[in-house]
């Protein structure tokens, strides 16, 4: 008996398109999903960046009974030459320090913190020592640095890993040693600058310009206060303390580029600008872009080394300042320079809100749809409902560390 023998089997042209083509469907499927999971690693990684902050902030306050100042330094230079206080200062920080540089020590960053309490020498651009001039010997940075301005000083552009949230893309010039995280400042914007309620030493002012202070102070960090935990008379587990912020990536966002010149209350009532209407800035915004600038002027913008979250080390409000009058990832809306008061609600890169650190140490997420009251009630000030509750509903309430509104966990 005779046998054929047979071919070896093997796949047709059509057979191994169609398995191509369904490897590419299931590719096309999972992409998505594989994003989405490296998003929610990145996400909880930026929350947990936030809790070792928390973790500084209250290793700080047990090792000085206090909440870290933000506007310190080693003084105002009024030396020769003579400086105004917006200055770059290479003989002290010009009280400029942000709250931030009080916990690099807790943060883990105990090389860093040497390099800021000690003279130093060394530039950012790679020469041996600091401009020429400088008071100490061999012409080294003074302890606590130079104003938080200078762009030579290395630990003011050093990135430090435990501030910046992996989501955030933002690096390099012009902007370096940036922030994703900035300090509370409450619900209402009168006495952010570093104006109005200050002398030229940049200290608070007394008489009538502390109580005009005092009525909008009403956050967990204040602009040059000292203060400590029995401070938040709402608790600490019912007010933020810190809000996460996006950096510039250069495209004229909204949330990271400041909007300047958009008018001042300097204690009018009503209040005016940006005071009186915390929404001033959006008909600046692109109809076509809604997440951009539009074209022209205004918008009057603030951009390179100022834009959000653009200096770790520096206290002015562009900088490292959030506050809870517009929900998250809304416009930064600014009354004048970036040092001067404005708009500063938390942003960030994840979908549809933003971190937040409470004063116990907790991080929550607070979405874009937050309850947000009346987002063009004027701000607080003495003329304007001083003492009152938070005319920006629930977001508003966690804002403030003493009006006593009522919030709940499970409302958040």
């Amino acid at each position: 008996m005779s046998h054929r023998k047979t071919g070896a089997g093997g796949f047709t042209l059509v057979e191994l398109l169609v398995v191509i083509a369904i490897i590419g469907v299931m590719v096309g499927l999972l992409l998505p999903a594989v994003q989405a999971a490296r998003e929610a690693a990145r996400r909880m990684s930026c929350g947990n960046n936030f809790k070792q902050i928390g973790l500084s902030l209250h290793n700080y306050h047990a090792a000085y009974n206090a909440i870290p100042i933000h506007g310190t330094g080693t003084g105002y230079w009024q030396g020769s030459p003579n400086m105004a206080w917006w200055n770059d200062s290479v003989f002290t920080s010009q009280m400029e320090l942000s709250a931030l540089v009080g916990l690099v020590p807790f943060m883990e960053q105990q090389a860093l913190w040497e390099q800021i309490s000690a003279p130093m020498v060394g530039r950012v651009d790679g020469q041996a020592i600091a401009p020429g001039g400088l008071p100490t010997p061999g012409g080294s940075w003074p302890a606590m640095g130079p104003s938080p301005d200078n762009q030579q000083y290395i630990p003011w552009m050093t990135e430090v890993s435990t501030l910046r949230c992996p989501s955030d893309p933002g690096k390099g010039p012009p902007t370096s040693g940036r922030t994703n995280y900035g300090m509370m400042m409450g619900d209402s914007i009168d006495g952010m600058g570093t104006h109005g309620y200050l002398n030229d030493q940049l200290q608070p002012r007394p008489g009538w310009d502390a109580e005009q202070y005092r009525a909008c102070d009403r956050g967990f960090f204040g602009v040059k206060r000292s203060g400590n935990f029995k401070d938040i008379l709402d608790g600490l587990a019912n007010t933020i303390a810190m809000g996460e912020i996006a950096t510039d990536l250069g495209d004229r966002d909204i949330r990271t580029v400041w909007s300047r010149s958009n008018g001042e209350s300097w204690g009018a009532n009503p209040p005016s600008g940006v005071p009186g209407n915390p929404s001033f800035c959006q008909t600046q915004i692109d109809p076509l872009a809604p997440r951009f600038w539009r074209n022209g002027t205004p918008p009057d913008l603030i951009t390179g080394q100022f834009t959000r979250g653009g200096v770790w080390a520096h206290y002015q409000a562009a900088s490292t300042m959030v506050n809870t009058i517009l929900p998250p990832n809304r416009e930064i809306c600014g009354a004048g320079w970036q040092d001067s008061m404005g708009i500063c609600p938390p942003a960030s890169r994840h979908q549809g809100g933003a971190h937040v650190l409470m004063g116990d140490g907790a991080v929550r997420f607070i979405t874009d749809s937050v309850e947000a009251g009346n987002s063009r009630a004027p701000v607080v000030t003495q003329q304007n409902n001083a003492g009152r509750l938070s005319p920006y509903g629930l977001w508003g309430a966690l804002g403030t560390r003493g009006a006593k509104e009522v919030v709940s966990v499970d409302s958040i």
